[in-house]
């Protein structure tokens, strides 16, 4: 695991609250100067505990109003290729492989049903796909990509 101290700890929050926020604001919230700001976000993004800088989008609002959880029985040997294609899928926004009843979990997004019905009818043509079950979320009470540090 990689040793980070309060200040990267510090600075991070202030990265999820508003990744747009400027070096010097996040430097007078955390008590550093610029400079710390700017090589302790470059450290933690070469040790690739940032990974990028993303805005967070109302998909609902641009269309795309179902969400399915998919879970997925597949042929052992072949879970990771068949993660691995399901992830270059533009409507998939994760991929986990999980323990339990299924081998895959997957999260997606949809504009309408039939773009989920020809999903996936793409997932059980796959080879060594065996099985789905697609549950469509009804309600969305809390979906943040985030935890508080």
């Amino acid at each position: 695991m990689v040793k980070i101290d309060e200040i990267d700890l510090n600075i991070l929050k202030e990265l999820q609250e508003d990744a747009r926020k400027s070096l010097k604001e996040i430097a007078e919230k955390v008590g550093v100067a610029e400079g710390t700001v700017y090589n302790r976000i470059n450290k933690m993004k070469n040790l690739g505990i940032i990974k990028k800088f993303i805005p967070i989008l109302d998909y609902s609002s641009l269309g795309y109003d179902i969400t399915a959880i998919i879970g997925i029985t597949a042929e052992g040997g072949q879970i990771v290729e068949i993660e691995k294609e399901i992830a270059k899928e533009k409507s998939v926004t994760a991929v986990y492989d999980v323990t339990g009843e299924y081998d895959i979990l997957i999260v997606a997004k949809f504009e309408n049903r039939e773009k989920l019905n020809e999903f996936v009818k793409r997932l059980l043509s796959m080879k060594s796909v065996k099985k789905t079950y697609t549950m469509l979320v009804l309600n969305v009470v809390k979906e943040a990509h985030m935890i508080e540090l």
